[in-house]
């Protein structure tokens, strides 16, 4: 999502290689949102995911993920004028994702939440 952030680009081919179903539709939205509101962002995300589920415990299918993401130097700016468009400088917020495994093999982010600044 951050590197299809960086022009808004809500159409990415990059998201449905991580991403799919209810996950996939909320960072495209976003993303869409972005778009129209002519907002880019710049900077990256700091992550640290630790696995804390796995279900099953034998042949997994779904894992749960926990991060304390640090969106500190991840900003949305206006594209015309290159203006910070966030009221305030984002920081420290959990994030939960479900990750499932898919028919193919691979794994994708089929859920998550993103709670507020200062929540971790």
């Amino acid at each position: 999502m951050a590197d299809a952030a960086e022009t808004s680009d809500w159409d990415s081919s990059k998201l449905g290689r991580y991403a799919t179903g209810d996950a996939l539709s909320a960072i495209s939205r976003a993303l869409y949102a972005d778009h129209l509101n002519g907002l880019v962002s710049k900077g990256k995300p700091k992550n640290h995911p630790k696995v804390t589920k796995i279900e099953p415990p034998t042949n997994p299918t779904t894992v749960m993920i926990s991060d304390c993401g640090d969106s500190t130097h991840w900003l949305r700016y206006r594209k015309d004028t290159g203006e910070l468009a966030d009221d305030k400088p984002d920081g420290r917020r959990d994030i939960t994702a479900e990750v499932k495994k898919q028919n193919g093999g691979g794994w994708k982010v089929t859920r998550f939440a993103v709670w507020e600044v200062g929540s971790c």
